[in-house]
This record gives C-alpha cells, structure tokens and sequence, in this order.
C-alpha cells in the first residue's frame, strides 16, 4: 500500500503552490542514525515531512506544525525506505534447468564453461525485443516494491553486444516512468565473453565494452559502471581498461569481485575509488583494508551464496576489524539468484553470514545508500533526507529478519 505525498499542492487551476506539510505519528522510528540508541530508535515518535523531504524528527512536534495534517499509525515500526543496491532485474527467460543440474551436482564454472550460466540468459535477452523485456522485467520489480523497496540498481550484463546493452538500459529507464521508483543502471557489458569473442576478450573489450559504454553515456542511460572480475570472466587488467574509460566519463564504478577466488578485483576497485565490491566470499584482509581506506562498500548477495550452495561465506569479520561499510542486496538474476525479496536476504544475512540484525538493516537501507553514492540523499530518517519511509506491522526491527516469507509491510510512504 502507498502513500504518495506530493512535491507540492495544486491550485484549483492545477498550478503548484506551497510545498504540502504532513506529519506521521504513534511510531516506533528506527532513523539508522548514529544516535547511539540501538537502530536510532525514537520511541513514540513522529516525522514531519515538507514537501518531499523529511523537516524534523521527534518525540514533540513543533508548535508552528501544531496545525498541520496528522496520520497516527498506532505504534506500528517506522524505517527508511529499503534499497536494493545490486540487481540485474532486466533480463529475458529463466535458467531453471541450470538449477536442476546443480541439484545433480554441476558446479557454477561447468554450467558456464558448458555454454550455460551467463550465456543462456544472453540468447534469451537478446531474442526479446523492448516491450517484451519490460513486460517480463515488471513483475520482479512489483516484488519489490511490495516489500517497502523504494529504490533499485539495475545492471545491464545479458546483451554482450552494443545494441543488445543499449535496450536493456533503456527497459531499466523506463521501469522508473511505470512505477513510484527510483532505478539507478549500471553498465555491465564486461559481464562475459560472448561465444563469437571466445578467446579474445581483449578484443571483445575494445570492439564492444568500450564503443557501447561511450554510446549508452551519450544516451544518458548510465549510471555507474560495473564488471565481472573472476577466472571465468575478466582479469584485473581488462577490469582496468573498463574503469579507465569509465573514470575518463566522469561516471563511478562497482565490481563483482572476490566471489569463486581471489584475483584482487577488490583492491583494484578501491584504487578507483569505486562505490563497492559485491560478492566478496574470497575476500582478504589487504583487500578489506583497500576498501576501507577508499570508502568502498562490501555489497554482500546471500541470495547466490544460498542458490550455489556455496561453503564459503564471505569473510565479515574482516570487514567489521577493518571499518568496511557492509550493504546487502538480493542480486535478482535468472541464474545464481532468482531473488526478489529484500526481506528474505535480510534474513539470509544474518542466517548465513552472521550479520547481526541492525547490520543487516542499515545493510539494507543506510549502507545500500551508500553504496549507491546516494547516502545525502536516503538511507536513514533524518531532516533533509528524502521522505521514503517504510511503516510496517511490526513493533521491533528484529521481525523485519526474523521472519521467512512474510511480508509486514503496512504502508510505503513516497512522494507522488
């Protein structure tokens, strides 16, 4: 359910006037600020909101607001909008069969190297024109947005030729025209070698990667740049040539690194001062210590850990001793993650990797800002942020990771 509040009134003639004033009361606020109570918690609390921003936060209202609108929510748990910060939504088909032949024992790099994996997927994308893509791509982000989601990243990675990259940026564009969301793209044509640059990736790199990056930055269609840095996709120094041409557009970086060995992906992208290194299970302590020192986010994906399953988990520990920001993220995919529930990874995170619930919380609200280069703008309750807040039938922010399949959202608060 939502509650869309506008950037402004209307008029009787339909013009904008003064920002419109809301007030949001009888709540359990978790702000995710640093307030040192647990959570940032407000205890019967109430949220001004003017406009689409939130005025002020507290447990009195300000006399010059005394006259203001009021809805009381009855004690329910209020906390920033969720943010899923790693997806790649937009795709065509399903890899079902793949999930099959892991039950019966093949491993991820034998369904890729067989021409699974990535591979299939791209067949599939590719053989959808435009409006398919968005029909099939709908459904996944209405899942999200059910579960108190308000914004998502998007990836593009199953086209592997310029055309094919370009429409799924654009379908990733459009999502945010159909629904109250934001996206946010990020390029990923360095995502795999697709069959007819088997053995040249160096070229696939230069004939493909970087024209198509130059031509999706000139169609406004990025947002940050991403690659694949594993055995089975691209070394550090083809990772290297991407993030040079992506810093020389001005546009910031994300890596996959670190998820089936460790080829120091995480390193190279905090040399670039990326926004975040995802997956991260073979991750050690010189490449926490990178991250921390370039503010970059370890974005972790349990949805893959759980769907490979994988015996490795990445090492929190060493990201909580080196000071490294810890986000979460579903990692929606046809293949190593068919996730669309943010709650459900909260869960898992905690499940599998050890997180504790505020971590897996601010992963998924103030840290997932952060690694989306958004943390002034979201991610906590606080005044000037925007006023995306999730009010849920909950009383502790424990039930929001506790739970397995259910949904407690009571309402999505958002600007129209």
């Amino acid at each position: 359910m939502y509650i869309h509040i506008n950037l402004a009134g209307k008029t009787k003639n339909g013009s904008r006037s003064q920002p419109m004033r809301k007030i949001l009361s009888g709540l359990r606020i978790a702000t995710l600020e640093d307030t040192g109570a647990p959570y940032g918690l407000v205890e019967n609390g109430a949220i001004g909101i003017d406009g689409e921003r939130i005025a002020w936060v507290g447990q009195s209202i300000p006399a010059d607001w005394n006259d203001v609108e009021r809805q009381d929510f009855g004690g329910r748990l209020a906390t920033p909008a969720l943010i899923d910060c790693h997806t790649h939504l937009v795709f065509g088909g399903n890899r079902a069969r793949e999930f099959e032949m892991r039950l019966e024992g093949a491993t991820y790099e034998d369904i890729a190297r067989a021409g699974g994996g990535i591979i299939s997927s791209v067949k599939s994308t590719n053989a959808l024109n435009e409006e398919v893509l968005l029909a099939q791509s709908l459904p996944r982000l209405d899942t999200l947005l059910a579960e108190g989601v308000s914004t998502v990243e998007i990836k593009s990675g199953y086209g592997l030729n310029i055309d094919a990259e370009l429409k799924m940026l654009r379908v990733a564009r459009r999502l945010a025209t159909m629904r109250p969301v934001r996206i946010l793209t990020s390029y990923l044509a360095a995502h795999a070698t697709p069959p007819e640059y088997k053995g040249r990736p160096d070229d696939y790199i230069s004939e493909v990667v970087l024209p198509g990056l130059d031509a999706a930055h000139a169609e406004g269609l990025v947002d940050a740049v991403d690659g694949f840095c594993e055995g089975i996709a691209f070394s550090p120094a083809q990772i290297a040539r991407v993030f040079d041409k992506a810093k020389s557009l001005g546009l910031p970086i994300k890596l996959h690194a670190e998820q089936l060995s460790n080829l120091g992906g995480a390193k190279l992208a905090a040399s670039y001062g990326a926004l975040s290194a995802d997956h991260l299970e073979y991750l050690d302590e010189e490449g926490a210590r990178a991250m921390a020192a370039a503010g970059t986010v370890a974005v972790l994906l349990p949805g893959a850990f759980y769907a490979l399953r994988e015996e490795r988990a990445p090492p929190v520990q060493i990201l909580r001793d080196a000071g490294v920001h810890i986000a979460v993220a579903t990692d929606c995919n046809p293949g190593t993650s068919p996730l669309t529930s943010l709650l459900l990874t909260m869960n898992m995170a905690c499940t599998f990797f050890r997180l504790t619930v505020e971590e897996a919380l601010a992963g998924a609200t103030r840290e997932a800002a952060r690694a989306l280069g958004l943390a002034d703008e979201m991610g906590t309750i606080a005044p000037g942020k925007r006023a995306e807040i999730a009010i849920w039938n909950a009383e502790q922010p424990a039930e929001l990771c506790y739970r397995i399949g259910f949904n407690p959202l009571h309402q999505l608060v958002l600007k129209a």
